[in-house]
């Protein structure tokens, strides 16, 4: 087996005290080339020194000392990924979004919308036409994008992540908690240009509710998309 050290740093939070789950799932799925699958097992926190660990089986598991915090492997991704929306249909739908003023984590990285501008990725998405699909618009920030001008992978892990809830739950939200991100990067992300981010749902299956989710660019072509499981919590 082998290990490494990663850290999580504060700009990327979801809820106030841990990690998007997206941005987490994104650094995991760093150490694999293809199709991934990441599983969070618990909050991961900002700021904390993690091991990832390597094993011989091929898998990668994210540590915080002793405990399992997210694992990873390689993953197909089976899935129907409906047309894109138009970029106009994407800022139509941002008039939908239901969170503007009720936001859960109103900070998130992905769609907090009390975040510095630029700061987060300010992806607020809403019903196309009905809540069969939704969609936004998204400009990357420059401090998001690689060497070569592309958004880099673990960005894009967090731009499937919170569109994908919103897919998968629609109109009656309820506090739940992302449990696994499958995800295929299919073609680098570019940074200079205006993109589309739309979601659906899946389906349901007791306390899981299942989302797809991709990113396009403005001429129709997904560039990347996920599916996402979300485990609904408890109530008190």
């Amino acid at each position: 087996m082998t290990a490494r050290q990663l850290r999580i740093p504060p700009r990327f939070n979801g809820p106030p005290n841990s990690g998007n789950g997206g941005y987490s799932c994104g650094l995991v799925a760093a150490q694999f080339h293809g199709t991934t699958r990441v599983r969070l097992h618990s909050p991961p926190r900002l700021d904390t020194d993690f091991t990832v660990r390597e094993n011989p089986d091929g898998t990668v598991a994210l540590l915080d000392g002793e405990t399992l915090v997210a694992s990873g492997a390689l993953a197909e991704l089976d899935m129907d990924v409906p047309r894109a929306p138009t970029l106009e249909m994407a800022r139509r739908g941002t008039e939908g979004f239901i969170c503007y003023d009720d936001h859960l984590y109103e900070t998130c990285f992905v769609c907090g919308p009390r975040r510095p501008h630029k700061d987060g990725l300010a992806l607020y998405p809403g019903p196309v036409a009905d809540w069969s699909l939704l969609a936004c618009p998204w400009d990357p920030a420059a401090d998001l994008l690689d060497e070569s001008g592309f958004v880099r992978p673990e960005i894009v892990w967090a731009a499937l992540d919170c569109p994908g809830c919103f897919g998968a739950v629609g109109p009656e939200l309820v506090p739940m908690l992302l449990g696994e991100l499958v995800a295929d990067l299919r073609a680098p992300v570019p940074g200079d240009e205006t993109l589309v981010v739309f979601a659906w749902p899946i389906g349901r299956d007791g306390r899981k509710i299942y989302g797809g989710a991709a990113v396009a660019n403005q001429s129709g072509e997904v560039l990347a998309c996920s599916r996402s499981t979300w485990i609904v919590l408890k109530q008190a």
